[in-house]
Protein backbone atom coordinates (compact mmCIF):
# COMPACT_ATOMS: atom_id res chain seq x y z
CA UNK A 1 0.00 0.00 0.00
CA UNK A 2 1.10 3.55 -0.70
CA UNK A 3 1.88 5.78 2.26
CA UNK A 4 -1.24 7.90 1.57
CA UNK A 5 -3.40 4.76 1.54
CA UNK A 6 -1.95 3.64 4.86
CA UNK A 7 -2.88 6.98 6.44
CA UNK A 8 -6.35 6.76 4.94
CA UNK A 9 -6.85 3.22 6.23
CA UNK A 10 -5.63 4.32 9.63
CA UNK A 11 -8.15 7.16 9.65
CA UNK A 12 -10.99 4.83 8.76
CA UNK A 13 -9.94 2.38 11.45
CA UNK A 14 -9.80 5.17 14.01
CA UNK A 15 -13.28 6.35 13.06
CA UNK A 16 -14.65 2.81 13.26
CA UNK A 17 -13.03 2.41 16.67
CA UNK A 18 -14.61 5.67 17.82
CA UNK A 19 -17.99 4.49 16.59
CA UNK A 20 -17.51 1.22 18.41
CA UNK A 21 -16.50 2.97 21.61
CA UNK A 22 -19.69 5.05 21.38
CA UNK A 23 -21.90 2.03 21.02
CA UNK A 24 -21.46 1.50 17.28
CA UNK A 25 -25.14 0.88 16.61
CA UNK A 26 -25.45 -1.70 19.41
CA UNK A 27 -27.30 0.63 21.79
CA UNK A 28 -24.53 0.60 24.39
CA UNK A 29 -25.00 2.74 27.47
CA UNK A 30 -22.91 4.14 30.26
CA UNK A 31 -24.16 4.69 33.82
CA UNK A 32 -27.70 4.01 32.63
CA UNK A 33 -27.61 6.69 29.95
CA UNK A 34 -28.67 6.25 26.35
CA UNK A 35 -25.67 6.60 24.05
CA UNK A 36 -26.08 8.47 20.76
CA UNK A 37 -23.52 9.20 18.06
CA UNK A 38 -23.77 12.35 15.94
CA UNK A 39 -21.57 12.42 12.83
CA UNK A 40 -20.79 15.69 11.06
CA UNK A 41 -18.26 17.64 9.01
CA UNK A 42 -17.32 21.33 8.94
CA UNK A 43 -14.70 23.94 9.73
CA UNK A 44 -13.27 24.50 13.19
CA UNK A 45 -15.93 27.19 13.71
CA UNK A 46 -18.67 24.70 12.88
CA UNK A 47 -17.10 22.05 15.11
CA UNK A 48 -17.13 24.40 18.08
CA UNK A 49 -20.76 25.32 17.46
CA UNK A 50 -21.95 21.74 16.95
CA UNK A 51 -20.14 20.47 20.04
CA UNK A 52 -21.73 23.29 22.04
CA UNK A 53 -25.14 22.30 20.67
CA UNK A 54 -24.62 18.66 21.66
CA UNK A 55 -23.76 19.71 25.21
CA UNK A 56 -26.94 21.79 25.32
CA UNK A 57 -28.94 18.77 24.16
CA UNK A 58 -27.43 16.62 26.90
CA UNK A 59 -28.29 19.27 29.48
CA UNK A 60 -31.94 19.24 28.42
CA UNK A 61 -32.02 15.43 28.09
CA UNK A 62 -30.28 14.21 31.23
CA UNK A 63 -30.75 10.56 30.33
CA UNK A 64 -28.81 10.84 27.09
CA UNK A 65 -25.14 11.14 26.29
CA UNK A 66 -24.11 12.24 22.79
CA UNK A 67 -20.72 11.38 21.35
CA UNK A 68 -19.60 13.55 18.41
CA UNK A 69 -17.98 11.92 15.38
CA UNK A 70 -16.29 14.93 13.79
CA UNK A 71 -15.19 13.97 10.27
CA UNK A 72 -13.71 16.95 8.38
CA UNK A 73 -12.54 15.06 5.27
CA UNK A 74 -13.42 12.02 3.10
CA UNK A 75 -16.81 12.10 4.76
CA UNK A 76 -18.65 9.96 2.23
CA UNK A 77 -15.92 7.30 2.25
CA UNK A 78 -15.90 7.09 6.03
CA UNK A 79 -19.68 7.07 6.34
CA UNK A 80 -19.95 4.26 3.78
CA UNK A 81 -17.34 2.31 5.76
CA UNK A 82 -19.33 2.63 8.99
CA UNK A 83 -22.55 1.59 7.25
CA UNK A 84 -20.88 -1.43 5.66
CA UNK A 85 -19.51 -2.45 9.05
CA UNK A 86 -22.83 -2.08 10.83
CA UNK A 87 -21.48 0.77 12.96
CA UNK A 88 -23.79 3.53 11.78
CA UNK A 89 -24.12 6.76 13.76
CA UNK A 90 -27.55 7.51 15.18
CA UNK A 91 -27.97 10.86 13.46
CA UNK A 92 -25.89 13.35 11.54
CA UNK A 93 -24.97 14.91 8.25
CA UNK A 94 -25.25 13.03 4.96
CA UNK A 95 -23.96 14.27 1.57
CA UNK A 96 -27.04 15.28 -0.44
CA UNK A 97 -26.80 12.77 -3.31
CA UNK A 98 -25.84 9.97 -0.90
CA UNK A 99 -28.88 10.70 1.26
CA UNK A 100 -31.33 9.75 -1.51
CA UNK A 101 -29.44 6.52 -2.22
CA UNK A 102 -29.32 5.52 1.45
CA UNK A 103 -33.02 6.30 1.86
CA UNK A 104 -33.97 4.10 -1.07
CA UNK A 105 -31.84 1.32 0.44
CA UNK A 106 -33.72 1.59 3.75
CA UNK A 107 -30.68 2.94 5.61
CA UNK A 108 -32.39 6.12 6.87
CA UNK A 109 -35.41 6.53 9.15
CA UNK A 110 -38.62 7.77 7.53
CA UNK A 111 -39.29 10.98 9.45
CA UNK A 112 -42.78 11.60 8.09
CA UNK A 113 -44.56 9.99 11.09
CA UNK A 114 -42.68 12.35 13.42
CA UNK A 115 -43.86 15.60 11.81
CA UNK A 116 -47.02 15.73 13.94
CA UNK A 117 -45.14 15.00 17.14
CA UNK A 118 -42.52 17.68 16.54
CA UNK A 119 -44.27 20.81 15.20
CA UNK A 120 -40.90 22.44 14.56
CA UNK A 121 -40.19 19.84 11.87
CA UNK A 122 -43.54 20.51 10.22
CA UNK A 123 -42.87 24.26 9.99
CA UNK A 124 -39.85 24.25 7.70
CA UNK A 125 -39.52 25.92 4.32
CA UNK A 126 -41.07 23.63 1.68
CA UNK A 127 -37.81 23.16 -0.21
CA UNK A 128 -35.99 21.99 2.93
CA UNK A 129 -37.74 18.60 2.92
CA UNK A 130 -36.04 15.67 1.22
CA UNK A 131 -38.64 13.20 -0.05
CA UNK A 132 -38.00 9.78 -1.56
CA UNK A 133 -41.65 8.86 -2.15
CA UNK A 134 -45.17 9.62 -1.00
CA UNK A 135 -45.11 10.20 2.78
CA UNK A 136 -41.48 9.13 2.80
CA UNK A 137 -39.21 11.79 4.26
CA UNK A 138 -35.59 10.81 4.75
CA UNK A 139 -34.18 14.09 5.97
CA UNK A 140 -33.87 17.83 5.74
CA UNK A 141 -31.32 20.16 4.25
CA UNK A 142 -29.13 20.92 7.26
CA UNK A 143 -29.34 24.68 6.80
CA UNK A 144 -30.68 27.06 4.23
CA UNK A 145 -28.03 28.73 2.05
CA UNK A 146 -28.58 31.06 -0.90
CA UNK A 147 -26.51 32.59 -3.67
CA UNK A 148 -25.82 36.33 -3.41
CA UNK A 149 -23.81 39.11 -5.03
CA UNK A 150 -20.98 40.04 -2.65
CA UNK A 151 -19.06 43.24 -3.24
CA UNK A 152 -16.17 45.19 -1.77
CA UNK A 153 -17.52 48.48 -0.44
CA UNK A 154 -14.46 50.58 -1.22
CA UNK A 155 -14.10 49.13 -4.73
CA UNK A 156 -17.68 49.96 -5.74
CA UNK A 157 -17.57 53.35 -4.04
CA UNK A 158 -14.44 54.35 -5.95
CA UNK A 159 -16.14 53.42 -9.23
CA UNK A 160 -19.46 55.08 -8.34
CA UNK A 161 -21.29 51.76 -8.58
CA UNK A 162 -24.18 50.86 -6.28
CA UNK A 163 -25.14 47.16 -6.35
CA UNK A 164 -28.87 46.71 -5.67
CA UNK A 165 -29.91 45.21 -2.35
CA UNK A 166 -33.60 44.63 -3.23
CA UNK A 167 -34.92 42.13 -5.74
CA UNK A 168 -37.20 44.80 -7.22
CA UNK A 169 -34.09 46.84 -8.11
CA UNK A 170 -32.00 43.93 -9.45
CA UNK A 171 -29.76 44.78 -12.38
CA UNK A 172 -30.52 43.33 -15.77
CA UNK A 173 -27.68 41.22 -17.12
CA UNK A 174 -26.59 44.08 -19.41
CA UNK A 175 -26.60 46.54 -16.50
CA UNK A 176 -24.40 44.17 -14.51
CA UNK A 177 -21.96 43.93 -17.44
CA UNK A 178 -21.77 47.72 -17.80
CA UNK A 179 -20.99 48.10 -14.10
CA UNK A 180 -18.43 45.29 -14.28
CA UNK A 181 -16.62 47.33 -16.96
CA UNK A 182 -16.41 50.27 -14.55
CA UNK A 183 -15.01 48.00 -11.85
CA UNK A 184 -12.38 46.25 -13.98
CA UNK A 185 -8.92 47.83 -14.02
CA UNK A 186 -5.57 46.86 -15.48
CA UNK A 187 -2.32 47.74 -13.76
CA UNK A 188 -2.39 51.21 -15.31
CA UNK A 189 -5.97 51.93 -14.25
CA UNK A 190 -7.58 51.43 -17.66
CA UNK A 191 -10.99 49.82 -18.17
CA UNK A 192 -11.67 47.08 -20.78
CA UNK A 193 -13.45 49.55 -23.09
CA UNK A 194 -10.53 52.01 -23.06
CA UNK A 195 -7.68 52.12 -25.54
CA UNK A 196 -4.52 50.43 -24.32
CA UNK A 197 -6.28 48.15 -21.80
CA UNK A 198 -3.96 45.21 -21.05
CA UNK A 199 -5.99 42.05 -20.42
CA UNK A 200 -2.79 40.22 -19.44
CA UNK A 201 -2.21 42.58 -16.50
CA UNK A 202 -5.59 42.97 -14.80
CA UNK A 203 -5.35 44.39 -11.31
CA UNK A 204 -9.03 44.15 -10.39
CA UNK A 205 -11.74 42.10 -12.09
CA UNK A 206 -15.23 43.53 -12.02
CA UNK A 207 -17.09 40.32 -11.29
CA UNK A 208 -16.60 36.60 -10.77
CA UNK A 209 -19.33 33.97 -11.26
CA UNK A 210 -18.74 30.24 -11.60
CA UNK A 211 -19.66 28.46 -14.82
CA UNK A 212 -19.19 24.97 -13.37
CA UNK A 213 -20.95 25.29 -9.98
CA UNK A 214 -24.67 24.61 -10.46
CA UNK A 215 -25.91 26.77 -7.57
CA UNK A 216 -24.24 29.81 -9.18
CA UNK A 217 -25.71 29.47 -12.69
CA UNK A 218 -29.09 27.88 -11.91
CA UNK A 219 -30.84 31.10 -10.79
CA UNK A 220 -29.81 32.78 -14.06
CA UNK A 221 -31.22 29.81 -15.96
CA UNK A 222 -34.56 30.06 -14.18
CA UNK A 223 -34.64 33.83 -14.49
CA UNK A 224 -34.28 33.49 -18.26
CA UNK A 225 -37.23 31.09 -18.45
CA UNK A 226 -35.10 27.95 -18.81
CA UNK A 227 -34.48 24.89 -16.65
CA UNK A 228 -32.16 21.91 -16.42
CA UNK A 229 -34.77 19.45 -17.68
CA UNK A 230 -38.37 19.32 -18.88
CA UNK A 231 -41.38 18.94 -16.60
CA UNK A 232 -41.06 15.16 -16.50
CA UNK A 233 -37.35 15.36 -15.73
CA UNK A 234 -36.52 12.99 -18.58
CA UNK A 235 -35.21 15.39 -21.26
CA UNK A 236 -32.31 17.78 -20.68
CA UNK A 237 -33.13 21.32 -21.82
CA UNK A 238 -29.71 22.91 -21.53
CA UNK A 239 -29.70 23.15 -25.33
CA UNK A 240 -32.65 25.59 -25.34
CA UNK A 241 -31.94 29.10 -26.69
CA UNK A 242 -32.57 30.58 -23.23
CA UNK A 243 -30.10 28.23 -21.51
CA UNK A 244 -27.48 28.76 -24.21
CA UNK A 245 -27.82 32.52 -23.77
CA UNK A 246 -27.08 32.23 -20.06
CA UNK A 247 -23.92 30.17 -20.49
CA UNK A 248 -22.70 32.21 -23.45
CA UNK A 249 -23.12 35.36 -21.35
CA UNK A 250 -21.06 33.79 -18.56
CA UNK A 251 -18.35 32.84 -21.04
CA UNK A 252 -18.44 36.33 -22.57
CA UNK A 253 -17.67 37.88 -19.18
CA UNK A 254 -14.25 36.26 -19.45
CA UNK A 255 -13.30 36.31 -23.12
CA UNK A 256 -15.39 39.04 -24.77
CA UNK A 257 -15.85 41.66 -22.06
CA UNK A 258 -12.72 40.72 -20.07
CA UNK A 259 -14.35 41.71 -16.80
CA UNK A 260 -14.23 38.26 -15.14
CA UNK A 261 -11.31 35.92 -14.40
CA UNK A 262 -10.77 32.80 -16.46
CA UNK A 263 -9.43 29.46 -15.22
CA UNK A 264 -6.24 29.89 -13.22
CA UNK A 265 -6.28 33.69 -13.16
CA UNK A 266 -7.13 33.94 -9.46
CA UNK A 267 -5.23 30.92 -8.17
CA UNK A 268 -2.03 31.65 -6.33
CA UNK A 269 -0.81 28.11 -6.88
CA UNK A 270 -2.51 25.35 -8.86
CA UNK A 271 -6.29 25.52 -8.48
CA UNK A 272 -6.21 27.02 -4.99
CA UNK A 273 -8.45 30.07 -5.48
CA UNK A 274 -8.63 32.39 -2.44
CA UNK A 275 -11.95 32.69 -0.63
CA UNK A 276 -14.41 35.40 -1.55
CA UNK A 277 -13.49 37.38 1.56
CA UNK A 278 -9.83 37.48 0.43
CA UNK A 279 -10.72 38.38 -3.16
CA UNK A 280 -12.77 41.35 -1.95
CA UNK A 281 -10.37 42.41 0.77
CA UNK A 282 -7.39 42.49 -1.60
CA UNK A 283 -9.51 44.09 -4.37
CA UNK A 284 -8.63 41.28 -6.74
CA UNK A 285 -12.32 41.11 -7.63
CA UNK A 286 -14.94 43.78 -6.94
CA UNK A 287 -18.11 41.60 -7.04
CA UNK A 288 -18.46 37.84 -6.53
CA UNK A 289 -21.44 35.51 -6.91
CA UNK A 290 -21.13 33.19 -3.91
CA UNK A 291 -23.14 31.60 -1.10
CA UNK A 292 -24.45 33.11 2.11
CA UNK A 293 -22.01 30.93 4.07
CA UNK A 294 -19.27 33.43 3.18
CA UNK A 295 -20.70 35.79 5.80
CA UNK A 296 -18.84 34.11 8.65
CA UNK A 297 -15.48 34.42 6.86
CA UNK A 298 -16.24 38.02 5.90
CA UNK A 299 -16.74 38.95 9.52
CA UNK A 300 -13.87 36.87 10.90
CA UNK A 301 -11.44 38.47 8.40
CA UNK A 302 -12.89 41.97 8.95
CA UNK A 303 -13.58 42.44 5.24
CA UNK A 304 -15.34 45.68 4.26
CA UNK A 305 -18.12 44.00 2.30
CA UNK A 306 -21.68 44.50 1.13
CA UNK A 307 -24.40 42.08 0.04
CA UNK A 308 -26.54 42.53 -3.05
CA UNK A 309 -29.03 40.53 -5.11
CA UNK A 310 -28.09 38.68 -8.29
CA UNK A 311 -28.59 40.18 -11.76
CA UNK A 312 -31.70 38.94 -13.55
CA UNK A 313 -33.12 38.30 -16.99
CA UNK A 314 -36.85 38.17 -16.22
CA UNK A 315 -38.10 37.46 -12.71
CA UNK A 316 -35.23 37.60 -10.17
CA UNK A 317 -34.24 34.30 -8.56
CA UNK A 318 -31.67 32.96 -6.13
CA UNK A 319 -30.73 29.33 -5.51
CA UNK A 320 -31.78 28.08 -2.06
CA UNK A 321 -31.05 24.99 0.05
CA UNK A 322 -27.42 24.85 -1.10
CA UNK A 323 -26.42 22.56 1.76
CA UNK A 324 -25.92 18.96 2.74
CA UNK A 325 -28.61 16.81 4.33
CA UNK A 326 -29.24 15.71 7.90
CA UNK A 327 -30.91 12.43 8.76
CA UNK A 328 -31.50 9.71 11.35
CA UNK A 329 -29.91 6.35 10.54
CA UNK A 330 -32.06 3.25 10.46
CA UNK A 331 -29.50 1.27 12.45
CA UNK A 332 -30.10 3.26 15.63
CA UNK A 333 -31.56 1.40 18.58
CA UNK A 334 -32.75 4.66 20.14
CA UNK A 335 -34.85 6.07 17.34
CA UNK A 336 -36.97 8.32 19.56
CA UNK A 337 -33.96 10.01 21.14
CA UNK A 338 -32.17 10.23 17.78
CA UNK A 339 -35.15 12.00 16.21
CA UNK A 340 -35.25 14.42 19.15
CA UNK A 341 -31.56 15.15 18.59
CA UNK A 342 -32.24 15.58 14.88
CA UNK A 343 -34.97 18.15 15.64
CA UNK A 344 -32.65 19.92 18.07
CA UNK A 345 -29.44 20.02 16.03
CA UNK A 346 -30.19 22.95 13.71
CA UNK A 347 -32.48 24.99 15.95
CA UNK A 348 -31.30 28.64 16.08
CA UNK A 349 -32.07 28.71 19.79
CA UNK A 350 -29.25 26.26 20.45
CA UNK A 351 -26.77 26.73 17.58
CA UNK A 352 -24.93 30.05 17.26
CA UNK A 353 -23.96 29.41 13.61
CA UNK A 354 -27.11 31.32 12.62
CA UNK A 355 -26.20 34.44 14.58
CA UNK A 356 -22.57 34.20 13.46
CA UNK A 357 -23.50 33.99 9.79
CA UNK A 358 -22.59 30.50 8.57
CA UNK A 359 -26.12 29.10 8.46
CA UNK A 360 -29.61 30.37 7.62
CA UNK A 361 -32.62 28.85 9.44
CA UNK A 362 -35.01 26.36 7.89
CA UNK A 363 -38.17 27.22 9.81
CA UNK A 364 -40.55 29.53 7.93
CA UNK A 365 -41.10 31.74 10.96
CA UNK A 366 -37.52 33.02 10.70
CA UNK A 367 -38.45 34.64 7.37
CA UNK A 368 -41.98 35.79 8.23
CA UNK A 369 -42.20 36.81 11.89
CA UNK A 370 -40.36 40.01 12.82
CA UNK A 371 -39.34 38.87 16.29
CA UNK A 372 -37.99 35.59 14.90
CA UNK A 373 -36.13 37.42 12.11
CA UNK A 374 -34.54 39.75 14.65
CA UNK A 375 -33.51 36.76 16.79
CA UNK A 376 -30.89 35.68 14.24
CA UNK A 377 -30.17 38.81 12.18
CA UNK A 378 -30.23 41.76 14.60
CA UNK A 379 -26.56 41.70 15.54
CA UNK A 380 -23.17 42.93 14.33
CA UNK A 381 -22.61 39.87 12.14
CA UNK A 382 -25.44 40.85 9.78
CA UNK A 383 -25.15 44.11 7.79
CA UNK A 384 -28.08 46.56 7.48
CA UNK A 385 -29.02 45.37 3.97
CA UNK A 386 -29.37 41.75 5.13
CA UNK A 387 -33.14 41.99 5.57
CA UNK A 388 -33.85 42.90 1.94
CA UNK A 389 -30.85 41.30 0.22
CA UNK A 390 -31.13 37.95 2.00
CA UNK A 391 -34.24 37.38 4.14
CA UNK A 392 -36.84 38.92 1.81
CA UNK A 393 -34.92 37.75 -1.27
CA UNK A 394 -34.90 34.15 -0.05
CA UNK A 395 -38.55 34.10 0.97
CA UNK A 396 -39.91 35.62 -2.22
CA UNK A 397 -37.46 34.57 -4.94
CA UNK A 398 -35.84 31.28 -3.94
CA UNK A 399 -35.66 28.19 -6.15
CA UNK A 400 -34.20 24.93 -4.79
CA UNK A 401 -30.75 23.74 -5.84
CA UNK A 402 -30.99 21.10 -8.57
CA UNK A 403 -28.93 18.73 -6.42
CA UNK A 404 -32.07 18.37 -4.26
CA UNK A 405 -34.27 17.74 -7.30
CA UNK A 406 -32.57 15.81 -10.11
CA UNK A 407 -32.18 12.07 -9.71
CA UNK A 408 -28.79 10.63 -10.62
CA UNK A 409 -27.26 14.11 -10.73
CA UNK A 410 -24.00 12.99 -9.12
CA UNK A 411 -23.26 10.58 -11.99
CA UNK A 412 -24.51 13.06 -14.59
CA UNK A 413 -22.24 15.78 -13.25
CA UNK A 414 -19.09 13.71 -12.97
CA UNK A 415 -19.50 11.90 -16.30
CA UNK A 416 -20.79 14.54 -18.70
CA UNK A 417 -22.04 17.85 -17.24
CA UNK A 418 -18.95 19.12 -15.43
CA UNK A 419 -16.53 18.33 -18.31
CA UNK A 420 -18.86 20.18 -20.70
CA UNK A 421 -19.09 23.23 -18.45
CA UNK A 422 -15.32 23.20 -18.00
CA UNK A 423 -15.01 23.35 -21.77
CA UNK A 424 -17.28 26.40 -21.88
CA UNK A 425 -15.22 27.95 -19.09
CA UNK A 426 -12.02 27.35 -21.08
CA UNK A 427 -13.39 29.36 -24.01
CA UNK A 428 -12.36 26.71 -26.53
CA UNK A 429 -15.86 26.48 -28.05
CA UNK A 430 -19.05 28.59 -27.90
CA UNK A 431 -21.57 27.59 -25.24
CA UNK A 432 -24.24 26.61 -27.79
CA UNK A 433 -21.96 24.18 -29.56
CA UNK A 434 -21.03 22.47 -26.30
CA UNK A 435 -24.55 22.36 -24.85
CA UNK A 436 -26.21 21.05 -28.02
CA UNK A 437 -23.69 18.23 -27.96
CA UNK A 438 -23.99 17.33 -24.27
CA UNK A 439 -27.77 17.71 -23.77
CA UNK A 440 -28.67 14.39 -25.50
CA UNK A 441 -26.05 12.59 -23.41
CA UNK A 442 -27.59 14.00 -20.21
CA UNK A 443 -31.06 13.03 -21.45
CA UNK A 444 -29.88 9.43 -21.75
CA UNK A 445 -28.93 9.48 -18.05
CA UNK A 446 -31.93 11.33 -16.60
CA UNK A 447 -34.24 9.43 -14.26
CA UNK A 448 -36.70 12.22 -13.45
CA UNK A 449 -37.10 14.67 -10.59
CA UNK A 450 -37.10 13.64 -6.96
CA UNK A 451 -40.53 13.42 -5.35
CA UNK A 452 -41.98 16.60 -3.83
CA UNK A 453 -44.90 16.83 -1.44
CA UNK A 454 -46.85 19.58 0.30
CA UNK A 455 -47.50 19.22 4.00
Amino acid sequence: MRRRDLFRAGGLAALAAAAGACGGGDGGSSAGKVQLRFMYWGSTFEKQAVDKMLKAYEKQHTGVRVNPLYTPDEYDVKLNTLIAGGRVPDAGYVPMSMSFRLAEQGKLVNLFPYLKKYPQLAGYLPDAYLWYGQDRLHGLATANEVELLWFGKSAVAEAGVTPPVRAADAWSWDEMVRNAYRLTLDQDGRHPDEAGFDARRIKQFGVSSSITYSAAWYPFLRSNGADFADEAGTRCTLDSPEAIEVFQNLQDLIYKHRVAPGPGQLAATGDDVPGTNILLKTKRVAMVVDGHWSLLDMNESETDYGIGVLPRYGEPFTTTQVAGASAVFAGTRHEQEAVELFAFHNDPRYVDLFERGLWMPQEKKYYEDQAAIDAWTKNEAHPPEFRTAVVDYTREHGVPDIRNRVKNLSAISSDVLTPALQEIESGRRPAGEVLREVAPKITGMLQGWHHTQAL
